[in-house]
């Protein structure tokens, strides 16, 4: 028996469109209500944004000229401490060099600020970029790509952070902005491996669903279908690793400026007021226990956001 098959028209398309970009937009709108639920995210979220405001305001925020040095004024308590010891005008005390604490502290947020956002940004994009070609062309592609980032994941993270920071800090690109934009690639050189073996993951079980299969029988090429289909269906992951991976980076900056391998001084960072502080710990220990609180408060904001976004971005979780 014949059937008779009824043209579709523009007008049908374009609503077919419509109520699955609404579906899409409703997705994210129902994440956003998830996440606005959860207190100790918004708290992460009100910290972070902050922080950020004051990274972004340093030069008219802070009290004093983070670099101007006044060795009479050396290592005063802050407010709270000793009134023997301590100076109303700086409200964190000074460091051994006579440095306003307040003041670098909020330089120094500048630099975790860069740090936590363009590494993530640049991890990202590597490690999207690999774990979709990757996922979608499978066989000799996939089998040398994975094996790459294998013998690179092989490595410690820290240590080869160190190799790369301690090789390349005199040449011209560890000079350029005191180290910064060594820092910005080191970290992105190390930690793209397991974006990119999520992506991956997500890709193998995404390919062959049947939003796909039709995408490919409509000849859609597969840049296209990978950044139009399986992109998009990815994203919620790999949001929620980037959350979880900020904190990591402004621990690795604390660590390497610690060490003495990190920004070049007289920048000024977190972690290395951790390192010029822990001279004088034992009889003063406010210049080590203010940038250690600092780097602690932004990270568990990092870690609260992380965990609201990974609730809020699960399919399970119900409004």
């Amino acid at each position: 028996m014949a059937t008779v098959s009824t043209p579709v028209t523009t007008q049908q398309r374009s609503a077919d469109l419509n109520v699955i970009r609404g579906k899409q937009r409703s997705l994210w709108v129902d994440a956003w209500n998830r996440l606005r639920r959860n207190k100790a995210a918004m708290v992460g979220l009100v910290i972070v944004v902050l922080a950020c405001l004051i990274a972004a305001t340093a030069q008219w925020v802070a009290p004093y000229d983070p670099f101007n040095q006044n060795t009479a004024n050396n290592l005063r308590e802050p407010l709270w401490g000793n009134p023997q010891y301590r100076d109303p005008s700086h409200i964190f005390g000074t460091d051994q060099l006579g440095r306003d604490i307040l003041s670098r502290l909020i330089y120094s947020a500048r630099i975790s600020i860069l740090i936590g956002f363009l590494p993530a940004a640049v991890v990202f994009m590597i490690g999207v970029t690999v774990g979709m070609i990757a996922g979608y062309a499978g066989g000799r592609t996939d089998n040398i790509l994975m094996r790459f980032t294998d013998a690179i994941y092989a490595f410690p993270d820290l240590l080869f952070l160190i190799i790369i920071m301690t090789s390349l800090r005199e040449t011209a690109v560890g000079q350029i902005v005191g180290g910064l934009l060594l820092m910005f690639l080191a970290i992105a050189v190390v930690n793209w491996i397991g974006v990119a073996r999520l992506t991956r993951g997500q890709v193998l079980s995404l390919k062959e669903r049947e939003f796909v299969e039709a995408a490919r029988a409509t000849g859609a090429r597969p840049v296209r279908i990978m950044t139009r289909h399986l992109f998009p269906n990815a994203l919620a992951p790999l949001i929620v690793q980037t959350a979880f991976a900020i904190p990591t980076y402004i621990l690795y900056e604390a660590g390497l400026s610690f060490l003495g391998v990190g920004i070049r001084p007289p920048i000024p960072t977190w972690g290395s007021m951790l390192n010029e502080g822990f001279v004088v710990f034992s009889t003063t220990p406010w210049p080590v226990l203010l940038p250690a609180f600092c780097i602690s408060i932004v990270m568990l904001a990092f870690t609260f956001i992380g965990d609201g976004l990974r609730d809020a971005l699960d399919p399970r979780m119900k409004l």
